[in-house]
């Protein structure tokens, strides 16, 4: 048995028509998910509890996403954005990419600890996790790194080149920890100005 599509011709079994959203619709349901994240947790989060803080039925969001991990993981890859920073030298490029890690701490501090259990159960949301969170950062200090090799500031093979990404995302998950408190800007400069460049040699 076949249902009708729009143009007369029958439509396969099973098939599912996707709802037309806005781009500014489905911003504010991303928005709604990843709020709900921040704020209550993974677990917590709910197709209902998004329907009804976005005033939107759920056969709406259950025909767009099937399933809560599916439209978690299309939450998480919108929220993905690209970094560009380029001061001239290593040194001033490794202050603003913590700058700028610092401004967002806490928001996405939160999203990791809101899916550290989840994110291990289920293949796609931990993609998006890292596709959103964790891969452009780390692709913003491999290209920083680059262009302060190209430039001489620092060999090619220095020992310490590697673990520059650990230790900054080791800083931004640890700190809540140790010390009950996000990394912000202040802090992860202070820490680049202390650690990182005086591993490096740099000043």
């Amino acid at each position: 048995m076949t249902s009708q599509a729009a143009d007369g011709r029958p439509e396969p079994v099973g098939s599912t028509r996707r709802s037309k959203i806005t781009p500014e619709r489905e911003r504010e349901f991303f928005d709604a998910v990843l709020e709900q994240l921040r704020e209550c947790g993974y677990d917590s989060v709910t197709m209902e509890g998004i329907a009804a803080s976005t005033r939107c039925s759920k056969s709406t969001l259950y025909r767009q996403w099937k399933t809560k991990p599916q439209f978690v993981a299309a939450a998480l890859r919108s929220h993905r954005r690209a970094r560009c920073i380029d001061t001239g030298s290593l040194a001033g490029d490794l202050r603003e990419a913590a700058r700028a890690a610092g401004e967002l701490s806490g928001r996405d501090t939160k999203l990791l600890q809101a899916l550290a259990h989840a994110a291990p159960q289920d293949a796609e949301l931990q993609r998006a996790l890292r596709e959103a969170l964790v891969e452009p950062e780390i692709a913003a200090l491999k290209e920083i790194i680059r262009r302060g090799v190209e430039r001489g500031e620092v060999p090619a093979d220095h020992p310490a080149l590697e673990y520059i990404p650990a230790q900054m995302f080791g800083v931004l998950r640890i700190r809540p920890v140790l010390e009950g408190e996000y990394a912000d800007p202040d802090y992860l400069v202070r820490f680049v100005e202390a650690a990182v460049l005086p591993a490096l040699g740099l000043r």
